[in-house]
């Protein structure tokens, strides 16, 4: 009887031992699969934010390229009321800078 209790033993020790291994590869699978579905979530989610920069990317530079013909009016017409106000004034200062040139000019130093 002591063979059949070893025997019986020996038998529910496979068991356990079994059933642990059946656990332990359960457990192994299971974290798998939510490491490849947290990796899905994080590709998902980088998907959204790549698109959502490129929206951004895109509706800046239409923005920006779409306006560069009024940009460039814009830009001539200041350059053009920059150079006539240079004008004006140096016109107005041309008297006095030619009078103050001529004196220097004209008056002899000892």
């Amino acid at each position: 009887m002591d063979s059949n209790k070893g025997q019986g033993g020996i038998q529910l020790l496979l068991a356990a031992e079994q059933e642990a291994q059946n656990i332990v590869a359960s457990a192994r699978a299971a974290k798998m699969a939510r490491l490849e579905q947290a990796k899905d979530e994080a590709e998902r989610e980088i998907a959204s934010y790549r698109a959502q920069r490129e929206a951004e990317f895109r509706k800046k530079v239409s923005e920006t390229s779409g306006d560069s013909g009024s940009n460039v009016k814009r830009l001539e017409e200041e350059t053009k009321t920059k150079i006539e106000h240079l004008q004006n004034v140096a016109s107005e200062v041309s008297p006095e800078v030619v009078a103050m040139l001529m004196k220097y000019v004209t008056t002899v130093r000892n």
